[in-house]
């Protein structure tokens, strides 16, 4: 999975980065919104629980996805300013055990 940075944007109100970008994942379906967000996390060398992602749009049959991701300068500020059912989607799922 690469993941290459479109353009970059500095939202000095909210007091964070909003970026685009694009990602390859050659014959494997599209990475979940965690994945994605380790692995940009990572690419820029900033603290997970600062970073979200926004949007991730996908067209059919090909391995390209663009999206838009949030960092912001803390951890408090992302939660008072990223909407709740953004927040839930950028965490890791765990299996829910089915009782039977």
């Amino acid at each position: 999975m690469a993941i290459n940075i479109l353009s970059e944007k500095e939202n000095v109100l909210l007091k964070r980065k909003e970026i685009s970008f694009e990602i390859e994942h050659d014959k494997k379906s599209t990475p979940t919104r965690f994945e994605i967000r380790k692995k940009i996390a990572a690419q820029l060398n900033v603290p997970l629980e600062n970073t979200y992602v926004k949007s991730l749009k996908s067209k059919f049959g090909l391995p390209k996805t663009i999206g838009l991701v949030r960092i912001y300068e803390s951890e408090e500020r992302a939660k008072l300013v990223e909407p709740k059912h953004i927040i839930k989607r950028n965490q890791e799922k765990t299996e829910k055990k089915k009782e039977e």
